[in-house]
């Protein structure tokens, strides 16, 4: 499965990314040099807003907004093939573990302890997750994204 770093213009095309599966790597704290060289180490697509990074190993994103920044993407590297959704932190990028429900009564909101039948935790941060009207909302736009961009590929 493809890894990924993403400078910091897109932010949200990061996020997404983990909402779709992937390993994305994403960090405002460190310079262009510095980013290059942890996509190069960890065997990652740098994919980037700014044409000098671009030129120096990554991919130049063009769209605009972070829907059509992810269209591109899932086209340009036929991401639609092994997506594999909800099971990356979009937060921190960690893995995610279906957790037992009775576990994530302590964890979770009692309205959504109520509501929710499945619940997953983060190993790495520890956010708890679970089947909402967000999640509805979050896989609309991922069977949208999906679409659209096998419709225009």
């Amino acid at each position: 499965m493809r890894k990924f770093a993403v400078d910091c213009m897109m932010g949200k095309l990061a996020r997404w990314l983990r909402i779709l599966g992937y390993d994305t790597f994403f960090d405002c704290s460190i310079d262009d040099n510095q980013l290059l060289m942890i996509a190069t180490a960890e065997m990652r697509i740098l994919l980037t807003k700014d044409r000098e990074l671009a030129a120096k190993g990554g991919y130049l994103v063009l769209a605009k907004s972070w829907r059509d920044e992810l269209k591109e993407v899932v086209r340009a590297f036929h991401l639609e093939k092994d997506i594999k959704p909800f099971t990356r932190c979009p937060v921190c990028n960690g893995e995610l573990k279906e957790i037992e429900r009775e576990d994530a009564e302590k964890l979770v909101p009692p309205i959504a302890f109520k509501n929710a039948t499945k619940f997953s935790i983060c190993k790495k941060c520890g956010r708890v997750y679970w089947d909402g009207s967000h999640m509805a909302r979050m896989k609309k736009i991922v069977e949208k994204i999906i679409k659209e961009a096998k419709d225009e590929g």
